[in-house]
């Protein structure tokens, strides 16, 4: 009806008006064809960008043709590309093809006997990898031995903010919260800005700081470790199993340490709210365990990552699980060591599994 009236006006208008109408139909062809539903792929994600057949009519929607079998007909499809998870640098480097008598998830574990230092289980305990948030655990081991009042108010500032990972934190610019509040933060749930904001803080700024984690890691022993900031969030802080069971003994020798790190929550007032943080470690709620000293931590280039002291067996131990596949292996993991030396503790004395990889 419409074109019909248009054919009994002038030509002058009829020109104008189909000026008008044709970029507008071609637009709303294109959206509407935009909105159908995408088909799944039959074998992988495949971004297509498919051409548009000339239209017919400037009243019809503009066809979209695919040029591959069960590719969505969708332009917004095209943008969807399924990308692969980031491989740890355990997995580059090929550790997670050792085998062991536990199947473990992670590429890396250590379990030591505290008292006489044997080593009752290994796997690539040599190998040096980024270790995350374990690396607060030398963080706290710094403020506990500097002895720095807990009750002096620290202010979070614009340089505690996460440049390297770009990671989120309830405690925004301008909290206020004690340093003994921000080292239970940063030890028992992993807060990023309260460890970053504890070296800021430290006397002669967060270069001393560091510098400071580092001789004390040397003073240890921990020939292979090196840090570069007090979070974890550089993939540049990097340890082996065997110098982070050098640092659990030392920081297991600090009460402090040892009541924050298992502390299963704590809340803070932060202005006019409260927030409830939890302890990122679900095993220190579990009955079944008797865990000393613990630190989680994880990003992309360490995997999940897991230290601990713990009684198993009638045995104190330190235990390492490094460069985990999964959010709960490496909890797995320790529950599988566990059972095993629980199954027949007597015959565990010298067992061990070495593997030289890394």
């Amino acid at each position: 009806m419409f074109f019909d009236a248009l054919r009994n006006t002038v030509s002058p208008l009829k020109v104008l008006v189909l000026t008008c109408l044709v970029p507008c139909a071609l637009t709303w062809g294109t959206q509407a064809q935009a909105k159908e539903p995408a088909k799944k792929a039959s074998s992988q994600k495949v971004a297509v960008v498919a051409k548009a057949k000339p239209a017919k009519s400037v009243a019809k929607t503009t066809k979209v043709t695919a040029s591959a079998r069960g590719v969505s007909r969708s332009r917004k499809a095209a943008t969807l590309v399924e990308v692969p998870a980031k491989a740890s640098f355990g997995q580059m480097a090929g550790l997670h093809s050792a085998s062991d008598p536990l199947d473990l998830r992670s590429s890396v574990a250590l379990v030591v006997d505290q008292d006489t230092q044997e080593v009752l289980f290994r796997k690539n305990d040599q190998a040096v990898l980024p270790i995350a948030s374990l690396t607060k655990l030398m963080t706290g081991l710094v403020m506990a031995e500097a002895k720095l009042p807990l009750h002096e108010v620290i202010t979070i500032s614009q340089e505690d903010v996460d440049t390297e990972k770009g990671s989120s934190s309830r405690l925004a610019v301008g909290t206020q919260l004690s340093r003994g509040d921000l080292l239970h933060l940063a030890l028992m749930s992993s807060e990023n800005r309260a460890a970053h904001a504890l070296g800021r803080t430290f006397p002669g700024g967060l270069p001393q700081f560091v510098s400071r984690m580092n001789e004390r890691a040397q003073t240890l022993g921990m020939r292979d470790t090196r840090y570069v900031e007090p979070t974890g969030l550089s993939s540049r802080n990097q340890s082996s199993a065997n110098d982070l069971a050098l640092l659990v003994g030392a920081a297991y020798k600090e009460p402090l340490l040892r009541e924050l790190s298992t502390s299963p929550g704590r809340e803070v007032d932060i202005g006019r709210k409260t927030l409830q943080y939890n302890n990122t470690n679900r095993l220190v709620k579990n009955p079944d365990w008797d865990i000393g000293l613990q630190k989680t931590g994880y990003i992309s280039e360490a995997g999940q990552c897991l230290v601990m002291q713990t009684k198993v067996a009638g045995r104190k131990l330190i235990m390492v699980f490094l460069d985990s596949a999964g959010k709960l292996s490496r909890i797995a993991d320790a529950e599988r060591v566990r059972r095993w030396l629980e199954s027949a503790p007597s015959s565990r004395a010298s067992a061990s599994h070495r593997n030289h990889q890394g």
